[in-house]
């Protein structure tokens, strides 16, 4: 359990690098991430690193999809990673039926 809290502590460390390099690269007028990407990153697990990045950088929180689906993002990623730790055997059994219901299986 301790590698995953590492390798998604890592993962939102670098999305949170990444948005940054988009703030510095939109403030010098050079070449940006698209906003795709941006929502991906966040979505794929890096939520907490994409909100955090919003709100102590100030970088993208006037854009529709950014200020609605970034707050929803962290809310739902903090609360998946503590019951994680709380209760991973638990958490673990919700997933994989959620992952069977959306299969069909």
């Amino acid at each position: 359990m301790l590698i995953l809290v590492a390798i998604a502590a890592l993962y939102n460390l670098a999305v949170f690098g990444i948005y940054a390099f988009d703030k510095v690269a939109a403030r010098n007028g050079d070449w940006r991430v698209r906003e795709s990407t941006l929502l991906w990153l966040a979505v794929l697990g890096g939520g907490i690193g994409a909100f955090l990045a919003q709100r102590l950088l100030r970088h993208k929180t006037r854009k529709p999809p950014f200020f609605v689906v970034l707050p929803v993002l962290f809310v739902l990623q903090v609360l998946l990673a503590v019951t994680l730790l709380l209760a991973p055997a638990a958490a673990i059994a919700a997933i994989q039926a959620g992952v069977q219901a959306i299969g069909g299986r």
